[in-house]
């Protein structure tokens, strides 16, 4: 199957893109027939929809900077101590601090699990485009009927998509291609790939007929001259073939732009997250993992714009300048917030919520308390047991009479000793 036009099949994330397709359609119906601005406009929509949720996982980072220095503190207590007990005793008193802030511990995963399938779904609307907006897949028809006419068609585009080295036209390698398949097999052209494509010897017949098709597809794909259903990587080779280095420069600011605007937006969220002086005299682990997926981030997101459609390319951009803006704007509110105010709303919504489900503070000390006693109640039985038993044994030495340490007669007294406590048993 093809994976530009096929519309995704990922369970959640087709719905998602179903939902986000009727938007991307309905930019288009307005009358946004550039497929660059559609993407632009799209961006600014859904990162508008995103922006409480940005705001909530910020908080929760800003929290988290609070909280970090008293949660190291727990660990710094209890590293090493590997047994039950002292593990039960380390929950128990991050969940006491958990609670001192009114944060639960998953704050962050509800946002996390509600942004990844809304981004996945993006990017298959972006890569997709003729699957989602009506518009875009009608200006294939008449070609697709025309093509698939042809006997051998399948072939034939295969050996077209072999002999230009199209990398972003994703076929089987057999069997009969379906219309979707052509669709997505045109959508893949260049503006020169399709002048080709009218010169095959099978489809010369109704050349003129994908000369339309292109004309009117090539409008809606440009943007800033460059055609977003290619690839950076493509563009650089086609311009260099071509000695078109306008062409190369502009392919090449697509990644470097995408890598450019991530390192700012992660520097935002880095300053806001990861206060200079939290008073720990040093990184913490996780703190340098950040670090470095700091670092190798943007990198990836140059890599994929280099090999990606330059729309997913131009959505990366637009996408990190937003929430860069956001960004600011929600650390000088953020800046300006009374913690205390805010820890004590935590608190009562929190409470609120336990409320509801019948659980309170109490309760959950309670427990991690329980909890606790109940691995400490079998050691401290097994402590006073030995207790008991070093008592009976001392009993021996303590009762026979005084005799002179490790002498026959010494010895005698501690067996017969021992015969009469056992006298009993015996019988």
């Amino acid at each position: 199957m093809g994976v530009l036009l096929t519309k995704s099949t990922m369970p959640i994330v087709n719905w998602v893109a179903e939902v986000l397709g009727w938007l991307m359609n309905g930019i288009y119906s307005i009358g946004v027939h550039n497929l660059g601005l559609c993407i632009i406009i799209f961006t600014l929509i859904i990162y508008a929809f995103m922006t409480p949720l940005q705001i909530r996982q910020q908080k929760f980072a800003k929290m988290n900077a609070v909280m970090s220095p008293e949660l190291q503190k727990i660990q710094k207590k209890y590293r090493g101590k590997k047994d039950q007990a002292s593990q039960m005793k380390m929950q128990e008193e991050t969940m006491a601090i958990y609670e001192k802030y009114g944060v639960s511990p998953t704050g962050s995963c509800l946002q996390m699990l509600i942004q990844m399938p809304i981004f996945f779904a993006l990017y298959q609307v972006i890569i997709k485009i003729p699957g989602y907006i009506s518009g875009i897949r009608g200006v294939f028809d008449s070609a697709v009927a025309h093509i698939t006419d042809v006997k051998g068609y399948s072939q034939i585009i295969l050996n077209f998509v072999q002999q230009h080295k199209i990398t972003n036209a994703y076929l089987p390698t057999e069997g009969t291609l379906t219309d979707n398949q052509v669709v997505d097999f045109l959508y893949a052209l260049s503006p020169s790939q399709w002048d080709q494509l009218a010169d095959v010897n099978k489809f010369q017949g109704f050349a003129d007929v994908l000369n339309q098709a292109a004309d009117t597809l090539h409008p809606m794909q440009n943007f800033l001259g460059l055609n977003i259903a290619d690839n950076p990587w493509a563009l650089i080779q086609s311009g260099w073939s071509s000695h078109s280095y306008l062409l190369i420069i502009a392919a090449i600011l697509i990644p470097v732009l995408a890598w450019a605007t991530q390192v700012l937006n992660m520097k935002l969220i880095q300053t806001e997250s990861n206060p200079a002086n939290n008073g720990n005299g040093g990184s913490s682990t996780m703190e340098a993992t950040m670090k470095s997926m700091n670092m190798i981030m943007p990198l990836f997101t140059a890599f994929i714009c280099f090999t990606f459609p330059v729309g997913i390319g131009i959505y990366w951009i637009i996408g990190a300048v937003i929430r860069s803006v956001q960004q600011l704007i929600i650390n000088r509110r953020l800046n300006n917030m009374d913690m205390d105010e805010f820890i004590r709303k935590n608190k009562e919504k929190m409470d609120k919520k336990r409320a509801k489900r019948g659980v309170t503070t109490q309760n959950i000390s309670q427990q991690a308390k329980m909890s606790v006693r109940n691995i400490e109640e079998p050691k401290r039985k097994t402590i006073a047991e030995k207790s008991n038993s070093v008592k009976n044994t001392s009993g021996y030495s303590t009762a026979v009479p005084k005799t002179k340490p490790g002498s026959l007669a010494s010895k005698a007294n501690m067996v017969a000793r021992f015969d009469e406590e056992h006298k009993g048993k015996k019988k």
